[in-house]
Parts: structure tokens; sequence; C-alpha cells
């Protein structure tokens, strides 16, 4: 017999399900920062000067163990709008137009999807930097971006930025429309060799110093670099302390542009049905960090603040998350269903915010590289557990790729020369080791956090390589990767073989393969 509730009864349901959904948040601000890591005083970093940022944090759930699934600019942007990995969404290095580095043509993006599946309802738009493309697969209804002004000054010009945040939430609010906006800081990306007048993170561009102009909302904080104390995951250099104190103070610049932001916020009156996301697409642009995946180059920050009551708040969380969850976090929080067919890698946060999930040891990852600029053609693929990371260094035969910003970066140019000099090198790493890699790499993160030490080769862990490597694979056919039979084998999906795809053997392994070359003839090279 159907269970039948008496009147009263049921009117309480409804108006309790009626002021839950009241409180769930109308509206999503992702701020997302440009080579950033943890260089805010939430994560414990006792220099660097980020109230506003420490502040969000105090409001919200920071997480300790979020990751890019990709260490460059323009893949991971397209991961947070697309929630699929570079590999499936083709967006494989930086979308530079000469280079033709898009989205596939079917692929589509949250502004896309927000527009089609609210019929309109929900506004969106991205200030700052945007770095994807085709221009029609990522349409916001509000665009202020390097497409329209120069990067420093849409980026990094905190003044302006939260002149376009102030005209974006009147046009929300006077229309009374839900909205989505991204804001994509260019602090603390270098500027090195395109505009090195302004100092190396362009910590000088717009601080009142002769000939640097001034950006009004920003008060300057400079640091000390004998002061500071250099991570172990770096050169311990006078160099590298210099580059620190560069880049802190233009951390602190983003973090006063997010202040701004939030005030901006909180004087529109929409904070109270606001989620804010703070983010980064990579980490910073040093050794092992940006265009690695290294723990420095995938580790993210992450703080979800949301205005709900029961939201936790001033807490952290060890949940396992990925920025491929940003996607489906943002539907979430829009009270949206992604369209019929929709792929995408990710689960939603939001249930996060209330309850922490259990950890399990088998919790996991995955990242995806292919290249960074176009030269640069160096695909990997990992997974990453609580415990251990495994890397599969698809292009191994070749040496590892050095980016441009970084190349001339004052750090790398000591590694560089104390190797062509035949000096001690001020790393951990040899130059060799960071260039020539090895086509796997299994690391014990818990044991190893600086990823030192190859566990490969080591018969004590021959399980967990296999264990890791089938779900790598598993990851890599259930993204549909056409990198997943690389580097051993082709991938035959066609034909005969269209139901049941296989990788067929290329015979490496019947080859006698000539050992690496050493790296000793520098003296032909012209060094910058």
């Amino acid at each position: 017999m159907p269970l039948r509730l008496p009147l009263a009864s049921l009117l309480l349901l409804l108006l309790l399900g009626s002021v839950r959904c009241a409180q769930s948040p109308q509206n999503v601000l992702l701020l997302l920062a440009d080579d950033a890591g943890f260089e805010m005083g939430a994560y414990l970093n006792k220099y660097c000067q980020t109230p506003n940022l420490d502040a969000l944090a105090k409001n919200g759930l920071l997480f300790n163990n979020a990751f890019t699934s990709v260490s460059s600019c323009s893949p991971s942007r397209a991961q947070l709008l697309t929630g699929q990995a570079s590999h499936a969404s083709g967006m494989y290095g930086l979308h530079q137009g000469v280079h033709n580095f898009n989205v596939l043509p079917e692929v589509s993006s949250l502004p896309n999807v927000l527009r089609e599946q609210s019929q309109g309802r929900i506004l969106s738009g991205i200030i700052g930097k945007k770095h994807v493309g085709a221009a029609s697969n990522f349409f916001f209804d509000f665009e202020q971006t390097e497409e329209q002004h120069s990067i420093n000054q849409i980026g990094r010009n905190i003044t302006k930025i939260k002149e376009y945040a102030r005209e974006f939430l009147a046009r929300a609010k006077a229309e009374g429309r839900s909205f989505f906006l991204l804001v994509g800081f260019h602090d603390p990306h270098r500027c090195g060799h395109i505009t090195p007048q302004y100092g190396e993170f362009c910590e000088r561009w717009g601080s009142g110093e002769e000939g640097m102009g001034t950006i009004p909302d920003w008060k300057p904080i400079y640091y000390d670099w004998r002061n500071l104390e250099v991570p172990a995951w770096l050169p311990d250099t006078d160099v590298v302390r210099q580059e620190l104190a560069a880049q802190y103070m233009t951390i602190s610049r983003l973090d006063q542009g997010v202040g701004l932001l939030l005030r901006e916020l909180q004087q529109s009156g929409l904070a109270e049905d606001t989620l804010v996301i703070y983010t980064s697409d990579n980490g910073p642009p040093f050794p092992g960090g940006r265009t690695n995946l290294y723990e420095r180059g995938i580790r993210s920050p992450l703080i979800l603040s949301s205005p709900q009551a029961d939201a936790r708040r001033h807490e952290t969380s060890a949940a396992m998350a990925s920025l491929l969850d940003i996607y489906p976090s943002v539907l979430d929080a829009l009270q949206l269903s992604p369209p019929n067919g929709t792929r995408f890698s990710g689960q939603s946060l939001l249930p996060v915010l209330y309850k922490e999930p259990e950890p399990v040891e088998s919790d996991a990852v995955f990242g995806s590289q292919s290249y960074h600029e176009v030269t640069m053609a160096y695909p990997m693929r990992m997974v990453r557990n609580r415990r251990y990371k495994l890397i599969h260094n698809l292009n191994y035969w070749a040496d590892f790729p050095i980016d441009q910003d970084f190349y001339t970066s004052p750090t790398f140019q000591q590694i560089l020369n104390a190797t062509i000099n035949k000096q001690p090198s001020p790393w951990y790493r040899t130059l060799q080791q960071y260039y020539q890699r090895p086509e796997w790499e299994l690391y014990d993160i818990k044991a190893d956090a600086l990823e030192r030490f190859n566990l490969a080769d080591k018969p004590k862990y021959s399980a967990t390589l296999k264990q890791l490597r089938q779900k790598l694979f598993k990851w890599q056919v259930d993204t549909e990767d056409p990198w997943r039979c690389a580097p051993h084998a082709v991938l035959q999906d066609q034909g005969v073989y269209k139901t049941e795809p296989v990788c067929l053997t290329l015979g490496h392994e019947a080859l006698q393969r000539p050992k690496r070359r050493k790296l000793t003839q520098y003296e032909q090279y012209i060094v910058v």
C-alpha cells in the first residue's frame, strides 16, 4: 500500500526542500592564477603576504591534494572549461594562432553549455587571460581578454580587472540572471624574454617606479631576497632567492586583486548566492615545475568557498581532487546537467564541502601532457594515488624540451652554465638527469617527496608498477587517448578493428637500441 503523508507534513517537506534549493549557490566566481603554486599563508608559506587569499581559505575549504591534469597554460584552461583531458579535447599545447592549437570542433565548453542548458538564464563572463580557442568553442557573453587588450593591462592591472568585474556584476543583477565569471589573472607568470624591462615576473610593471606606470589599487610589497627561505625542491642559491622575491611581489599583486573582486562581489549584493573557487592552471616556472608531471608541476592550490550555512569553513580537505573536477562542480553549483552525450573525466567537488570522504589508498588522479610550445613534443601520461606516482614518458629517446620563458630565467641559466663549465650543479638533479628520462618513472611520494629515486626497475615494486600501469592504460582507453599504444605499438581502431581496437607491436623489443648519447659537447652550442 503506498505511503500517504498528512497534508501538514507534505507542506513541511516541500518548504524544507525549497529552502535548501534557495540556499544553493546560483552563481560561480572562478579565480584563476597563472603559474602559481603554494606561495600563500594558507599553505604555510611564511614569507609571501596573501591576506585576501588567506581570508578566502578561512571562509572556505582548502584542498591539500589538488592536481592539474596537465602542466601547461592553454591545455589546463581547456580542462577547466571542458572537463576533458588535453588529449581528449584536442588542446594539445599552447593556443597560439600561428600554431593552430585549438580544441576539436565538436568540443563544447562551460559558457556554451551554460547558455544552452539554461536557455540563456545564466550569464557567462571572462576577464583577463583566456588563451584557448577556437573562439566559437569558448564563447562567453561578456569578454574582456587579451583578444581585446594587451595581456598585462587585462591580466595584471587589478584596477582594470575590478572595473570590468563591477560592470559584469551590475549587468547580471540588472538582468536578474545567475552568472559564471572566470577571472584569469596573468600573475605570477614570467614576462622574461617578452618584456624583460619590467622584471623577470613583471613585478615592476605598474609599480609607480620611474617609467613603469601605476596601477591605482596596487600597493606594491617589496621582499628582501636575503631573508627568504628556498623551498627544498629548488636550488638553494641567491639567484633563486632573488627570483622568489620577484615572484612573491606579483603574487601579492594577484592577492590584492582577489581582495578587490571579493569586495565588488559583496557590494553587488550577490555574494550570498555565489560559490567562489580559487586555483592555478599549473605549477611555477622553475626546474621541475611547469611543463613537468612532477609534483611541483601538477600540485595545485584549490579553495572552495560556499555561501551555504552548512558548508565547511576554515577546514582543510585531504580528498584527491583534479582540476578536471571543476567543470562538473560548476554545473552542480548552477543546478544544471551536462548535455546528453557530453564526455568529461571529473566529478563534482561540492559534496566535499559538506562531508570529508573516507580516504582510500587507491584514490587516484591522472595526467596527460603532450606539448607546451609547438616545438616541445614530449608526450607524458601519469597516474598518482595517495602514495605512488607513475609517469610514462612516451618520447623518452628524446631529451626533455625547455620552454622559452624558463630557458631565459636566471635560475635555469645558473644550472646551465654550471654544467657547461663543469662546475657542481646547484640543484639536487643534474642537467643530464633532467633532460634524459627513462620510459617509466615510479615514485613513492610519501617516502620521497622530491621524486629522486625511481623505483620502476626495482623488483620489490613490480606489483605496484603493474597495477598502476593497468590503471593508467584503462584511463587512456576510457578517454580515447590517441597515444594509448605509444611508443611501442600502433593503434588500430578502424576497419576490422573498429569495434575492438588493438595495439599492434612495432617490434621495438627485438631491436638492439644504441646507448643514449652523453651530454658532453656543450662547446658546440651558443649559450645565451
